[in-house]
């Protein structure tokens, strides 16, 4: 037995492993999860950066795709990992989320999240390390399907503000950090464990930048893989959140109803004002006695209608008497 300890010992000393190193048992996701940053960044090697003729998205399959077969593709896999309070558009299976809240780890603020064309931009998923920056740094060198895993693979996935993703572009750690400064250790940590799980290297620029990150943190590990919710986990079946979404529909309508029973009576309309009079017919005009007589006005007395000076000779203040 003391043989054969004395033998590993010695490989592991040939090949510069230190003795005890969390190498000897990496996780087999690849990442170097649960070893120290820095020594994983160490191993990382060293290049300047390659051109970048003949990048495209493309490259890295399609945007989006579902390359864990769960019936969902990826951004809303990410969305309903990241995402509290989710709820979802209906017949989706628990797939296409339609709001939630993110915390974003970028900026540390608390974004609402709604689905819509104007809205969605508000939270984009970033990739810790740019697929450009990969592709410059080792990636176009991978298998086109292994390059796909890396565009969909969650552990490189991050839901984040909008803006702050678009400021970031293809940036490394030598040109862009998050502007929360609590959540940067781990940034580059996870950007370490990407690089390392897929062999892409670092520059001499990013890997002093990336070090001085970590200098205050010195006990920052590789973070644990991160996958996707189990689909099952902490979720509402479609059925449920239906029934969820008929009761509060039903309680918004009893709401109303109750509003609409407690609203005070409204007060009494006033009456209708009284049909005005009609004005005394002023204008009533016989030329003559003759016609007032026709008309069966005769007698006409001062201040009836017709009454006129010219009728009433003897001005006795009655009319074609």
């Amino acid at each position: 037995m003391m043989v054969v300890l004395s033998g590993l010992l010695a490989a592991s000393l040939a090949i510069g492993l230190p003795v005890g190193s969390a190498y000897a048992d990496e996780p087999t996701d690849g990442t170097g999860a649960g070893t120290s940053a820095t020594e994983v960044l160490d191993s990382l090697e060293v290049k300047g950066r390659a051109p970048k003729t003949g990048y495209k998205r493309t490259q890295f399959g399609k945007a989006w795709a579902d390359v864990d077969h769960n019936g969902c593709d990826t951004r809303n896999d990410i969305l309903n990992r990241d995402l509290t309070g989710v709820r979802h558009k209906w017949r989706t299976h628990n797939c296409v989320v339609k709001s939630g809240k993110l915390h974003d780890p970028y900026t540390g603020k608390d974004i609402k999240f709604k689905k819509g064309k104007k809205t969605s931009t508000a939270v984009q998923i970033d990739h810790v390390v740019a697929l450009s920056d990969a592709w410059q740094k080792g990636a176009q060198k991978l298998s086109e399907e292994r390059r796909t895993a890396l565009a969909n693979d969650p552990y490189n996935l991050l839901a984040v503000q909008g803006r702050a993703n678009q400021k970031k572009s293809d940036g490394d750690a030598a040109t862009w950090l998050p502007s929360n400064k609590g959540f940067r250790c781990e940034y580059v940590a996870r950007q370490i464990g990407v690089k390392h799980k897929y062999s892409l290297w670092v520059t001499q620029a990013e890997k002093e930048a990336m070090a001085k990150v970590l200098s205050p943190c010195p006990t920052q590990t590789v973070p644990d893989y991160t996958g996707v919710k189990d689909s099952t986990a902490e979720k509402t079946t479609e059925s449920e959140q239906t029934e969820q979404t008929q009761t509060e529909q039903s309680a918004e309508q009893a709401q109303q109803t109750q509003q609409t029973t407690q609203a005070p009576a409204p007060e009494p309309a006033p009456a209708p004002a009284p049909a005005p009079q009609p004005a005394p017919q002023q204008d009533v005009y016989y030329q003559n006695c003759t016609a007032a007589r026709a008309a069966g006005a005769a007698p006409i007395y001062q201040g009836q209608p017709g009454y006129r000076s010219q009728l009433d000779r003897d001005h006795d203040g009655v009319a074609c008497e």
